[in-house]
């Protein structure tokens, strides 16, 4: 619990985070926020598609498919979003320190799961044109 607090601390009292280790180029803190911006975009695209699919997308032929998905692409958008601003807070860190990036599988897990969404809509796409003929 204690390295969680610690974790959240970091993402609202920034200046810890300037107390640490030496200031880098400036170059290398603005290329890290925006890749932290381009995140949080992301995050707000999947919560604008779930609330999308939960508003106009038609009910599915499979029971709750569509509450489904629209819950799924929402927390999957708030998880983004946290994620973006744990993995700020860690890069800059690791940039002031002079150490090396830190890894992440992430964006391979989003890509797998947001493939995986795709997917699952193509089925229900198309068992329910099929039904329709």
């Amino acid at each position: 619990m204690a390295i969680v607090y610690q974790a959240i601390r970091r993402w609202f009292h920034p200046r810890e985070l300037r107390e640490v280790g030496e200031t880098p180029d400036y170059r290398f803190s603005l290329a890290n926020e925006r890749t932290f911006l381009a995140w949080l975009r992301t995050g707000l695209a999947l919560i604008a598609g779930g609330l999308a699919v939960a508003q106009f997308l038609p009910p599915m032929p499979i029971s709750y498919l569509r509450e489904g998905l629209a819950v799924a692409l929402l927390l999957l958008g708030g998880t983004v979003a946290i994620r973006a601003v744990d993995h700020w807070a860690r890069t800059e860190r690791a940039i002031r320190l002079g150490q090396e990036l830190p890894a992440s599988r992430f964006p391979a897990v989003l890509a797998l799961l947001v493939g995986l969404g795709a997917v699952l809509l193509v089925v229900a796409v198309l068992v329910q044109a099929a039904r329709k003929t």
